[in-house]
């Protein structure tokens, strides 16, 4: 039987994958082509899906694509600028500045729309774009409108349609609907690609790369890595795979441990556990001809996620020629993720993908080392939910399978360094008063000059953190989230929004002060992310932990709690207080780190969506 597939062609857009995901979720095999792709190459497809991207159609270097997609006589649907393509393709007209959205917004729908068919008039989606449709291409109808904006639009007779928002990510409500109207119903597809199949063929490309030979695998204890261990063991020899699991010195409370307790139980005959810690915190490398580190005067998060994967393949070597292994010649393996490479702007994912942030395992020596041919990645093509289900399937311990997700650099990147220069103008502070008068009612905030990372429009943003308060526990949830949806989209230097639980009122300035990187710090932070994790690691949250911040108004310190629900991790809310978090756990929260930790002066909570605001905080 000939298996159904899709072309998904990538315009650079940081979701690209997540589509990829939801058209396999529904057993149905999508191939990633770059926009540019000749059109003919796309014959024997049974659809087309162009992404979204971080750039404008109408810009002097707007990408460059075959007009003949068009021609093929097979649907196409465009997703942001995809939709925006589209319309300008047929003739309409698309400009920025008509109205900017990022973050959830509710649209009128017409359901008599082929794709939305079986929705309602008023659709909750994810909004994530600066350009909008003005004019409307001939011959298209508007399907669905946000206020003003097109929000969808198409053409019945060629089955071209195109959408504004994204319905691919979880925060579009019903957007696995509108997905599967598309492939079942406009594309006529029933679905025969089964996840057995994409295991097996993991499995086959193991050994035919590696054969006989000996391979590392670069194991943290998390789903990602245990399952590339798992599926090398499965595929190869046991006695030619070794598992090295570095402590840097920055994981969780008693992690390495726990850790090390279960690959052991997984079968793992060689595993060599490296305590790195001095390493990791002391050491210098030189990254694009500068010297970088060490790690205890960074501030910047990019440089500290390059210097601490540089480090840490200099660990792996050292390792490995302890073990006798030639690490120039050795087949090393890990987990990585499709989102890291795409995250990472790897150009052998997305040649047009924006950088969001670097992975650890995706650093420049790892490229080198993968166009050797050496770099085994049994993930490569998976997203987290995928990988959870493959542990399951291949017997992983549920404690594993089910297990948070933890950045490679671990606490590093959840302490956010400050060197003491506050680079907010008073032209800043003035329009960020002006628009929280708004619409803030009776609550209070302060724009501090500390940054996290976020993505807005398919691309980085470094942008500073907004904290509101007024009420404490007795917030209106609805009202809060609100503020932190509007204030990123209506003031375009802040990213992220946190909410002050353990003070009625703001009342006093919230001071920031120099703070950086040592032992004493990353302690302070793994009890109180232990006390966070322990309190409120309960469903429907996917991920939740403490950041260690360098502000406060009594003290030098507080701490952010992040909270994050979601199924694919590119996208994703926090927990509501009230409903997913019940006040009562916070309240305990609360009471047990102002116990244990007096020099904590705010506890903030994080009630940003993703975008604009990242997963984590750097």
């Amino acid at each position: 039987m000939e298996i159904e597939k899709i072309a998904i062609l990538d315009c650079g857009g940081q979701y690209t994958k997540v589509i990829d995901r939801k058209v396999r979720e529904m057993s149905v095999k999508s191939d990633i082509f770059p926009i540019g792709v000749k059109a003919d190459e796309l014959k024997g497809y049974q659809g087309i899906i162009l992404s979204g991207g971080p750039g404008s159609v109408w810009a002097d270097k707007a990408l460059e694509y075959d007009e003949g997609i068009f021609t093929l006589g097979i649907p196409v649907l465009g997703i942001c600028y995809g939709m925006q393509l589209i319309n300008k393709h047929f003739g309409g007209v698309v400009l920025p500045g008509l109205k900017t959205e990022y973050g959830e917004t509710v649209i009128d729908v017409d359901p008599g729309c082929p794709l939305f068919d079986g929705l309602q008039s008023k659709e909750r989606v994810l909004m994530s774009h600066g350009d909008s449709v003005s004019q409307l291409a001939p011959g298209f109808k508007v399907a669905a409108r946000s206020g003003d904006v097109v929000a969808a639009i198409y053409h019945q007779e060629l089955k071209v349609y195109g959408v504004q928002f994204h319905p691919e990510v979880d925060l579009t409500v019903h957007g696995k609907e509108i997905m599967a109207n598309f492939l079942k119903k406009i594309c006529g597809l029933s679905g025969n690609y089964v996840l057995e199949d994409r295991i097996q063929t993991a499995i086959d490309k193991i050994r035919e790369k590696v054969g006989d030979e000996k391979i590392l695998v670069l194991v943290s204890g998390g789903v990602d890595s245990a399952v590339s261990a798992a599926l090398l063991v499965k595929a190869l020899n046991p006695d030619n795979v070794y598992a090295i699991h570095i402590d840097h010195g920055f994981m969780r409370k008693n992690e390495s441990d726990i850790v090390c307790e279960n690959l052991k139980a997984m079968g793992l005959k060689n595993l060599i556990r490296e305590d790195a810690a001095d390493i990791f915190l002391n050491s210098t490398v030189e990254i694009d001809g500068k010297k970088v580190g060490p790690l205890t005067t960074l501030i910047d998060p990019e440089a500290k996620r390059n210097l601490i994967g540089e480090v840490f393949i200099r660990v792996v070597r050292k390792t490995a020629e302890r073990l006798n292994l030639d690490f120039d010649k050795t087949f090393w393996a890990q987990g990585t993720l499709r989102p890291d490479l795409i995250e990472s702007g790897n150009p052998d994912v997305s040649s047009y993908a924006h950088k969001i942030k670097t992975h650890h395992n995706d650093v420049d020596i790892v490229r080198r080392a993968r166009e050797k041919g050496l770099v085994v990645e049994t993930n490569w093509d998976w997203h987290k939910d995928e990988v959870r289900q493959v542990a399951r399937a291949l017997g992983i311990d549920e404690s594993i399978a089910s297990r948070q997700p933890f950045p490679g650099p671990g606490l590093a990147i959840r302490m956010i360094c400050f060197d003491g220069h506050n680079s907010i103008t008073e032209a800043e502070y003035q329009e960020f008063q002006d628009c929280l008068a708004r619409f803030a009612g009776d609550y209070q905030g302060q724009l501090l000059p500390i940054k996290s990372v976020g993505v807005q429009g398919d691309c980085r943003s470094y942008r500073y953190l907004s904290v509101i308060g007024g009420k404490g526990l007795e917030l209106d949830w609805d009202q809060v989230y609100e503020i932190g949806k509007n204030l990123p989209n209506q003031v375009n230097f802040i990213n992220r929004v946190a909410y002050c639980l353990n003070k009625p009122e703001l009342s006093g300035e919230i001071k920031a002060y120099p703070m950086y990187i040592n032992k004493e710090n990353v302690a302070l932070l793994r009890e109180l992310d232990a006390i966070v994790v322990d309190k409120l690691n309960i469903p429907p949250i996917s991920q939740v932990f403490a950041v260690l911040l360098p502000v406060g108004i009594t003290g030098k310190y507080s701490v952010g709690i992040r909270t994050f629900v979601t199924n694919d991790f590119m996208t994703g809310r926090p927990g509501y207080i009230g409903e997913d978090i019940p006040k009562e756990l916070l309240v305990e929260v609360i009471r047990e780190i102002e116990a244990k930790f007096p020099e904590i002066d705010l506890i903030l909570y994080d009630v940003t969506s993703k975008p604009p605001a990242t997963v984590e905080w750097q």
